[in-house]
């Protein structure tokens, strides 16, 4: 399944760094942190994500009842390390039917998380009302994180952000109803920091949203 990096926020092709640029670079949106391909989830496949990056790998933990970890990808290459993490996890939904959570930590600018969410801007914060109470809050590393709901996404989903240890946190799960799930206080825990742990994670097939959004 192996594939070529991609931009992270059109999901286009991208030109490696070369004679005239030092940078990956995108034909729509410039110089980029290229989303490197996805592989099928598995214990190794996280191991390998938590090595290389420079952000925080979330996953709710303990999972919920039924949940398995069905994806993870980043953005970033070898030079950079990773500048931008997503992580999905399936299971049953809070009213029936399947769910699907992604997780994104990222820098500033990258514009993975958008491009999960379905919004143009690159990051959240102009579809983000945070002179009104948060709508939803989780516990990120042990730290009380406010998430405020992000207007303008498709119907099909529903779409939190907030900042957890001064990066972007985007929560966006399908369908929308299933976003009942963001009000049961979820647990993050950043995999860099899971030991041994990151071993127990459950796994199942491989989430297309994870490849198309």
């Amino acid at each position: 399944m192996r594939g070529e990096p991609s931009c992270p926020k059109c999901g286009g092709r991208v030109r490696a760094p070369g004679l005239f640029a030092d940078s990956w670079q995108c034909d729509e949106h410039g110089a980029v942190y290229p989303l490197q391909p996805v592989i099928p989830p598995s214990v190794e496949a996280l191991t390998v994500v938590v090595r290389r990056t420079q952000v925080p790998v979330w996953m709710p933990w303990p999972l919920p009842v039924g949940w398995l970890f069905t994806g993870v990808g980043y953005a970033g290459d070898d030079r950079s390390g990773g500048r931008a993490t997503a992580v999905v996890c399936s299971g049953p939904g809070p009213l029936g039917g399947m769910g699907e959570l992604i997780l994104v930590a990222e820098e500033l600018g990258v514009g993975l998380g958008a491009r999960y969410a379905g919004i143009d801007s690159p990051d959240p914060g102009p579809y983000m009302n945070v002179e009104k109470p948060p709508q939803a809050k989780v516990l990120a590393a042990g730290r009380p994180t406010p998430l405020w709901h992000v207007s303008g996404a498709p119907d099909d989903r529903a779409v939190f952000a907030g900042e957890a240890l001064g990066l972007w946190l985007w929560a966006v799960v399908w369908p929308e109803q299933s976003g009942l799930l963001m009000y049961d206080e979820l647990v993050l825990t950043d995999l860099r920091d899971a030991g041994a742990e990151i071993d127990l994670v459950p796994c199942g097939a491989l989430s297309p949203r994870l490849l198309h959004p």
